[in-house]
């Protein structure tokens, strides 16, 4: 396999590269390798000069985009029903999970290759620059995020919504002195826009990984791995953050101690959030939604309400989300809802060997290097004004008076909630509140 070893680095972090090593650096592709004095602790990031991220023209999302999306819809559901446990609070992402598996799927083999594309609904051409599309379409800055004081107060005779910020970045962790692919290594420069971080996985890797995470979900997510296998040689790593204030905010006094039914029948007690306000409104046979914009931003939460007894997962199909979409009519509703704070950490492995994905072999990416690990992270912060949101996921290779409400949208009961592009109908977070009461 054509590969590239990357160039060492002297104390004064000067190059050393001979002319052969230009020869196998990217093949003919890449002429210079160039240290950037950027990354987390504990790490070297390399990217490569004269090699610039793909800009595809068109004010909105064009036909990649619409060719990863039902795929995207799919997994998500399918993903989130195998591993969401019945009566347990889940958020994951769709988005940063298949994100990261599209970088994967740059260096897979064909027999892996073949089941990534069925699992994850890929198209057959230009999944990585429908990414690089999309990714384009949904974010809102190319840096990391700073961390907001989540500790400020906010006045409730505020107005003034903060612009969103939507970061989705791309990391490659590669041990120091491994040859990787160099068609791969153009594919995340070109498309991901990423290089690859030099670290030593034998001492300090787990630390420069989790350091990443840390910095791009400003501080949301602060560990991917405890600690990789020593054998690991390379990881790549994905982060998702979402910080963005509702377009109407929850400013009625909140109905304290309300009763919140499980779906074990348990009653709870939490405060609900309340809001009376001219809002996309749907229902249809054994269910009933809300769309709640944010501000300044393409991206809305739909929260969906099952009735009583109603399965929360199937609310989440994409066919239901799209029923939901269609059905969305502006309606003066009275909307009470308990504010959500919990995080969720998944193997991934097991519920996607379960939906079809067995094959680990990715020779594109190194000699000898297979999937081992596949950690998933996500967390979500849900409260008057808005939400905050992240998720890391890591794949490992080892080697004025108002007229009454016209509806009222109470969620006192488990409910789905989909955080979506509206353009595009992507989910970035899918997920169930079955207890607001329970953090973690």
């Amino acid at each position: 396999m054509a590969g590239s070893r990357f160039p060492s680095v002297n104390r004064s972090g000067a190059r050393d590269v001979s002319e052969g090593m230009y020869r196998r650096l990217f093949t003919a592709l890449l002429a210079v390798a160039a240290l950037a004095a950027c990354g987390p602790p504990g790490s070297r990031l390399v990217t490569a000069e004269g090699v610039e991220r793909n800009l595809y023209a068109g004010p909105g999302p064009g036909p990649p985009v619409a060719n990863l999306r039902p795929g995207l819809a799919a997994f998500g559901h399918a993903l989130f029903t195998a591993a969401a446990e019945p009566g347990v609070n889940t958020v994951l992402s769709p988005l940063g999970i298949a994100h990261a598996y599209g970088m994967a799927r740059a260096g897979a083999d064909p027999a892996t290759g073949a089941e990534l594309d069925e699992v994850f609904g890929f198209p057959s051409e230009g999944p990585h620059a429908a990414f690089n599309t999309l990714s384009r379409v949904i974010a809102t800055t190319d840096e990391a995020p700073p961390p907001p004081d989540r500790d400020a107060p906010r006045d409730a005779q505020e107005t003034g919504a903060s612009p969103p910020v939507v970061r989705l970045a791309s990391g490659l962790f590669v041990q120091d002195g491994l040859d990787v692919g160099a068609e791969f290594l153009h594919t995340l420069a070109a498309e991901y826009g990423t290089g690859a971080h030099q670290v030593d996985f034998s001492s300090d890797g787990a630390e420069a990984i989790n350091a990443w995470a840390e910095e791009q979900t400003a501080g949301r997510i602060k560990k991917v791995f405890d600690r990789p296998d020593p054998r690991t040689r390379l990881v790549i790593a994905n982060a998702l953050y979402l910080k963005a204030d509702w377009a109407v905010p929850f400013t009625a006094p909140p109905e304290e101690a309300a009763a919140f039914t499980r779906a074990d029948g348990r009653v709870v007690r939490t405060d609900l959030m309340r809001v009376e306000a001219e809002l996309p409104y749907a229902s249809g046979p054994g269910w009933q939604a809300v769309e709640l914009a944010y501000a300044g931003s393409e991206l809305a939460m739909w929260v969906v309400l099952p009735d009583e007894g109603g399965s929360v997962g199937d609310r989440l199909a994409p066919e239901a989300l799209a029923e939901l979409g269609g059905r969305l009519e502006t309606t003066r509703v009275g909307v009470a809802l308990p504010r959500w704070d919990f995080s969720t950490s998944l193997d991934l492995k097991e519920p996607l060997e379960r939906l079809g994905l067995r094959n680990t072999g990715y020779s594109g990416i190194a000699d000898d290097l297979f999937l081992d690990r596949a950690a998933h992270t996500a967390n979500i912060t849900v409260d008057e004004w808005g939400t905050e949101a992240a998720a890391v996921t890591g794949l490992a290779f080892p080697a004025a008076a108002p007229p009454p409400a016209e509806a009222v949208f109470r969620a006192d009961r488990p409910f789905a909630f989909a955080i979506v592009h509206r353009p595009t109908l992507v989910p970035l977070f899918l997920g169930q509140v079955t207890d607001p009461s329970a953090t973690g």
